[in-house]
């Protein structure tokens, strides 16, 4: 039997009491349940495993389109539309695709328009993950018409949207919350670009830093399972070599030469910056035109044919350009020509609202110029010790971590696309650079520009919620009251008004068994049209529902949230009652916590530690000193 003190009657004063929670159904938190984890990475799988066949049905998709637009046969091997013979009326086969694209828009979805990870994005944070089924096959079929004739674009923005559709759709059939859903977007998202590229970690560094917003096992089980799955679809449906494959390997470089290649990062950094503002400084033209929003991809469609009978290796995706760049097999004259028109097509093009992806387009930009740079480092600094590959590789990957600030994810891709990774140091310092630009003189960036002009906030930081680590049993601060519920009210608030340690807002009540009856409130003790003769037992209380002291405060507020209560009881793992949990409680430690983190102290102190030093020297001086006048007359007396 616990000791406790009575007073007035029987109120029992004690914080460690042994109650039977079980007795009034009191459910105490419990694990979270790891089969939600098991059956979303399930589905994760199986939409993997779908977005994989799609995607190889986008690529032939798109050499159809190719080869009837600009071949004139049916055909689903893969040709360039840069060696057609058409002559100008080259010009007019983008801009027919751009009228098809428009038609499908205006009667189909709007929402095919664009590159697709914006579009995703602006769903999750706003929509609850819900994207219309119908863009699970408008989006790609609308994609491979304006690809196939002859747009600058990626097959991985459309298949990164479609995945993500899948997902959603799925999401949307089954009985899940919104955050699972999240999930399964972001796994079909990256299982499409895994499945192109064969850049599964990468995909999955794509999902934490443009989609998920968040790094916890409930979300990167799942993601991870799917990319890897989309990566086995990639060797069996493309082949097991790397995308941009680079047959001579690239050495490790010099201390010297990463001092070039950071060079080039803060160069690439700049253009990216450039880009990206270009970008959205065109479509606020498009929005100026007095013509229907249908007819714009016809009108951009017009440019890229225009610009395609000049430079033709702009038209169509374009992956080859890339590989060919980086191998070092495309003259310089043609390099220049390719970063500058494929610039010029690509973004007017994308601002008209066509639909095609960004990446494909960013990463032959960012390679070109970053092998010009190279090239003329080289003309100036032939002892600089960069290669001409990697000046190149390092420049396609800087485009992207500056206009995406998609870090981690720019330089993991670079590595996977090439298998080259003696480019690691490089690529981290030009990313880098690229990125601290891009930070430093844009508030948004190629992916989050678009929905922050729709006033959407896109978190741009993944730090641990500090009801997360401050525990329960950190923010109860005084030990709390047991009342018994068979206490006059008049003699309860008589102890209370002698007893001031106890001002509580909420107090335990009990019952003669020590069972837990429920939680008072200090309003209602000290309402004065309740009858003071009578017993506690006839007040209206709050449920009571328990947490350990072991547990976060955030799984205290969700209790909290979910049962619609104001506090909660907090017991140990034996079930002894440890004290009462508010939310004043939690929004102290919460409050307590912000200003700790912004308390900025030095806690080193130069000029103390100076004066210790100078202090302690002194002392062994005068030790010193004593020691050497004991030695002397030792000496004198043993003379």
């Amino acid at each position: 039997m616990q000791n406790k003190t009575s007073l007035n009657g029987g109120i029992p004063i004690s914080v460690s009491l042994q109650p039977t929670l079980q007795s009034e159904d009191i459910v105490q938190e419990t694990n979270a349940d790891k089969r939600r984890i098991l059956i979303i990475s399930l589905l994760s799988i199986l939409i993997a495993v779908c977005i994989s066949f799609i995607a190889k049905f986008l690529i032939y998709l798109i050499n159809l389109v190719t080869n009837i637009s600009f071949y004139g046969h049916f055909s689903l091997s893969n040709t360039s539309p840069a060696d057609n013979t058409m002559g100008m009326w080259i010009m007019l086969i983008p801009a027919i695709g751009g009228v098809i694209v428009g038609l499908m828009a205006l009667y189909g979805s709007k929402a095919i328009r664009g590159h697709g990870i914006p579009e995703a994005m602006e769903q999750i944070l706003t929509n609850q993950s819900k994207i219309k089924p119908t863009i699970t096959y408008l989006k790609p079929i609308s994609s491979a018409i304006a690809i196939g004739t002859g747009g600058p674009f990626g097959a991985e923005g459309p298949i990164i949207a479609t995945g993500g559709a899948l997902g959603s759709t799925l999401g949307q059939l089954f009985k899940i919350t919104h955050n699972e859903r999240k999930i399964l977007l972001a796994a079909g998202a990256t299982a499409g670009m895994s499945a192109i590229f064969n850049s599964p970690i990468a995909a999955i560094f794509l999902a934490i830093e443009l989609l998920l917003f968040e790094f916890s096992p409930r979300s990167i089980i799942p993601v991870a399972l799917a990319c890897i799955t989309g990566a086995a679809g990639h060797h069996l449906l493309f082949g097991a070599e790397p995308v941009f494959l680079i047959h001579q390997l690239i050495k490790v470089p010099s201390n010297g030469a990463l001092l070039f290649y950071s060079i080039i990062g803060i160069i690439i950094g700049l253009l990216a910056v450039m880009v990206t503002k270009s970008i959205y400084i065109i479509e606020d033209l498009f929005e100026k035109l007095p013509i229907h929003w249908m007819w714009w991809p016809a009108i951009g469609g017009l440019v890229v044919g225009i610009v395609g009978y000049f430079a033709p290796h702009t038209l169509g995706v374009g992956y080859d350009n890339i590989t060919h760049v980086l191998s070092g097999n495309m003259p310089i004259q043609l390099i220049a020509t390719l970063c500058l028109f494929k610039f010029i097509s690509w973004s007017i093009a994308l601002s008209s609202g066509t639909s095609g992806g960004t990446l494909a387009p960013l990463l032959t930009i960012g390679g070109a110029a970053g092998a010009l740079i190279g090239s003329l480092m080289l003309h100036f600094f032939p002892a600089s010790g960069i290669t001409f590959s990697l000046a190149a590789l390092v420049g396609m990957s800087a485009m992207f971590a500056g206009a995406s600030r998609a870090l981690l994810t720019s330089i993991v891709f670079a590595l996977e696309t090439t298998g080259q990774s003696n480019a690691l140091l490089p690529l981290l310092a030009a990313c880098a650079a690229a990125y601290l630009l891009s930070f430093f003189l844009m508030e948004n960036t190629i992916m989050t520009e678009k929905i922050a002009r729709r006033g959407i906030k896109t978190p741009d930081s993944f730090e641990p919620d500090i009801l997360t680590k401050v525990t329960v049993g950190e923010a109860l601060n005084t030990p709390d009251l047991l009342l018994s519920e068979e206490s006059e009210i008049s003699d309860i608030r008589e102890w209370l008004n002698d007893a001031k340690e106890y001002n509580q807002q909420y107090f335990i009540v009990i019952d003669r068994h020590n069972v837990l009856k429920g939680i008072i409130s200090s309003a209602t003790l000290n309402n004065h049209t309740i009858n003071p003769t009578t017993t506690i037992s006839t007040l209206p209380m709050q449920k009571a529902t328990s947490v350990t002291p072991e547990k976060p405060l955030r799984a205290a507020l969700e209790k909290m949230l979910a049962e619609n209560i104001d506090v909660v009881a907090v017991a140990d793992k034996e079930n002894r009652m440890v004290g009462i949990l508010s939310k004043e409680n939690i929004l102290a430690a919460y409050k307590k916590n912000i200003m700790n983190e912004k308390d900025e102290q030095k806690q080193i102190s130069i000029k103390r530690n100076a004066l210790k030093v100078l202090l302690k020297g002194k002392k062994l001086m005068e030790l010193a000193r004593k020691n050497s006048f004991v030695k002397i007359n030792n000496t004198h007396h043993s003379d």
